[in-house]
Formats: C-alpha cells, structure tokens, sequence
C-alpha cells in the first residue's frame, strides 16, 4: 500500500471506528484531565465580554489559543477536507497543521492537497508536518520543499514510533533522530515545533527537545487518537493477526496528556494535544502550563460537513474556555495560566512518582 492510500484510510478509519485511547476502569479519560480541577473564583471581579483569548505563538498573533492539529492531506481525496478545516482556521482566526507531507514529497502531483490549505487560510497560522524517520531521507531540501508548499510558518517533526512499530510497513529504525532534529532546527529557514502523536513526551526527553533548538514541543499525549488502535483496524481488514495482536496490545501505551504537559514545560511554548475535548480541557491545559491547545479528532466529522460545522465546533469549544477563563477570575490567557488547579487520582500519583510536587498548583495566587 502507497503512503497516499494510507493517508485517506486513516482519515476514513478515524470517522467510522472508535479510534480514542480507552477509558481507565473507573471511567475517567485516559487523558487525565478528569483528575484536574480548577479552583471556583466566587468573586472573579471581571467583566466576561472584556476576556482576551488572544495569543501570540512564534511570532503569530491567535485570536484564541487553539490550533487545528494536524489531521490529513496526501490523497486527492484528503484536499476537500484541508480546505474546509483551513476555511474555518482563517474565519476563526486561529492556527491549523496539515498531515505528514510525506506522500507528496515523494510525488509532487499531491503537493495541491496541501496547498489548499494557504490558498483557503491566507492570513493563519499554518504548520507543515514531517516524521522524524525521513529526516535523513528528505534533509534540508526536502523540508524546505514542504515549508514553500504551504507557505509554512512553522514545521512539525512528528514523533510516530509507536504507530511505526506496529505498521508492517513502518520505519522502524529510530537512530540518528535527535542530531536530525538538531540540525534541521538550526538549518531550517522556519521555527520547528516537535510533536508527539499520541504517546506524550517525558521530561528527559523535553529537555533534550529543547536544547536540540526546537521552538515548540506539541505533548501529543496518550487520550486522544490511538494510531495503534487505528492500525488495529488497518491490520483486521487485511487479516494481519500479530499486527492486530500488536495494536490491541498497545492501544493505550503511552503518557496521559495532562501528565506529558507537566513533564515538558520548561523554557519554551508547550502545545497540549491528546484528547482535548472541551474548554474546559483547553482551560485545564493551559494552567498546567501549555500555551495553547490542539484538536483533531473532534473535528474529523465535521470537516466531512463543512466549514459551517467545523466553525459551529470550534465555537462552541471556545466559548466554553471563555466561562471557565470567567470562572477561575482571569482576564487573559496569561492569567490563566498561573490559575490554581487541585490535581488528584492517577494524574497525581504519576506526577509524584515522577518527582513532581502536586501541591504547587493548587498554592497558586
């Protein structure tokens, strides 16, 4: 199978199939944000029509601190979708990422895929997508021919190996990736944010993110899409009983978001992704410590509508983080940021065990 034919089966799959990292035992989201609560401000002294949710991230102002995460593209069939998605970032005045450019790096009669996504958000935040395993494939070149395809602002180099190692035709060879990224981060002619694709990122691995000069590090925590649990799909219909074996397996491996959100604020913009559901979620994440927030899958169906829904969505998301922002007494996102959040259950033992002290966030003033 061609990477452009897994690109519109993935899409399909993410639309027709419960493809989320499952629920724990006791029913709460394998994301973690069921075990953060923020703190009630009785008395916020603030007027909600006069909220700021505007953000600046690498040097772009956000209406609003959300990014349309990187979904598809790749398949002629994937390019309706961009568009509508691209329509709805531009309207909304928020930023939005393309699928891994892959396929149309390797046959440019599927770069028009992407480029729709410029064409239809002239003036948004947009960032391209590359995996880490063609670093050394595509280098500088190659990258440089993603950026000029979508007039990028920014790069992502996604973080996959987990979908990688279950894919039969996946790349598992995952050495020389960081001195990669080290150099594409200094040679690149636009920031480059690093991204996690649903297995989160560790503090360790943070820091080594961050010294290799990236500008950005997107979580991608476990909670949202499971590409293992997509690849179990792939691996049934083909009958690939150690794939499925393998995906089922893996289904839930990985750091919960709110937990990866923790582990990689240091010095530079943490995007939260990973089964961010709701405002409330957004508003959660953001006093974690993220900048701001990425959603995908929310959003898959209602792409397939049209601009209308995704917009009606993304509205109706924003809003909520607008009466949770009121709610915690913060007039910008700014604010909220430094709000108090009281973090408890398996979100907190694993924090701990970690070496990270919980109570903090709740002493916040």
């Amino acid at each position: 199978m061609t990477t452009s034919d897994r690109k519109i089966e993935h899409l399909l799959l993410c639309v027709e199939k419960d493809v989320e990292a499952h629920r724990t035992p006791l029913g709460l989201r394998a994301s973690g944000f069921d075990d953060i609560e923020l703190v009630h401000n009785c008395l916020p002294e603030i007027d909600k029509k006069s909220l700021d949710l505007e953000v600046e991230f690498l040097g772009k102002k956000l209406r609003a601190p959300f990014l349309i995460a990187s979904m598809t593209g790749g398949h002629p069939d994937t390019k309706a979708v961009n568009a509508t998605l691209a329509g709805a970032a531009e309207e909304l005045g928020i930023g939005i990422g393309v699928g891994s450019q892959r396929a149309a790096i390797d046959d440019p009669s599927l770069e028009d895929s992407f480029r729709v996504v410029r064409e239809k958000a002239p003036n948004a935040f947009i960032y391209g997508n590359v995996g880490a395993a063609q670093l050394n494939e595509f280098g500088i070149e190659g990258l440089e021919r993603a950026v000029e395809m979508i007039e990028a602002d920014a790069m992502a180099i996604h973080l996959n190996f987990l979908q990688e190692a279950i894919q039969p035709e996946g790349n598992i060879d995952a050495t020389r990736c960081l001195a990669a990224i080290k150099k594409i981060c200094k040679e690149l002619s636009v920031p480059v944010i690093v991204k996690e694709t649903g297995a989160g990122i560790a503090h360790s691995q943070a820091v080594a993110i961050c010294e290799a000069g990236a500008a950005a590090i997107d979580v991608g925590g476990l909670g949202g899409t499971s590409w293992a649990g997509v690849e179990t799909y792939r691996a049934q219909k083909r009958g690939d009983l150690l794939a499925e074996h393998l995906g089922k397996q893996f289904w839930n491996w990985g750091i919960p978001t709110a937990v990866s959100i923790v582990e990689s604020s240091i010095s530079i913009p943490v995007v939260a992704t990973g089964g961010v559901r709701s405002g409330i979620d957004a508003a959660k994440s953001i006093a974690l410590g993220a900048s701001l927030c990425g959603i995908a899958l929310p959003l898959v169906a209602p792409a397939l509508k049209g601009q209308k829904d995704v917009v009606d969505k993304l509205t109706m998301i924003i809003e909520e983080l607008k009466v949770a922002q009121f709610l915690c007494g913060c007039s910008t996102i700014e604010e909220l940021g430094n709000a108090p959040v009281v973090i408890t259950g398996r979100t907190k033992e694993f924090l701990e065990q970690r070496g990270f002290e919980t109570a903090k966030f709740s002493r916040k003033i």
